[in-house]
């Protein structure tokens, strides 16, 4: 599957529907928060989503129940792999060393990222 950078709003929806795995329209409206956008809005979106292979569904008499086709972490991947090659000269090591000084990161947090590292460094070995 060509994955595609999702705009704010398709985001917004896959997010939803990540988190319900499956749903009708109501159920996906009713996750968003106050106000919430009109169910046209959506069913608009959630169609182009389909079309796009992003978002699958059974018909269900009248209703159609929604569930994710694209997977969370296959687009996460992707999409950190973009944001890895795109402004950071295709290296990890870069981006890794960008966000261990420009976040925040608590020594707990470090010391799992150090056992993180050290696991994926025994396995190479």
């Amino acid at each position: 599957m060509d994955i595609k950078q999702l705009n704010k709003t398709e985001l917004e929806i896959m997010k939803y529907l990540w988190k319900i795995e499956r749903g009708f329209l109501k159920d996906i409206v009713e996750e968003f928060p106050e106000p919430k956008p009109a169910y046209t809005t959506i069913s608009t979106l959630i169609s182009r989503m389909v079309k796009k292979n992003y978002i699958g569904f059974e018909k269900s008499g009248r209703d159609k129940n929604y569930f994710p086709i694209l997977k969370r972490n296959d687009y996460f991947k992707n999409h950190f792999k973009d944001i890895v090659s795109n402004f950071f000269n295709n290296s990890s090591s870069q981006f890794a060393s960008f966000f261990t000084k420009n976040s925040d990161l608590s020594l707990e947090e470090l010391k799992e990222l150090e056992k993180i590292l050290k696991d994926k460094i025994s396995k190479k070995e």
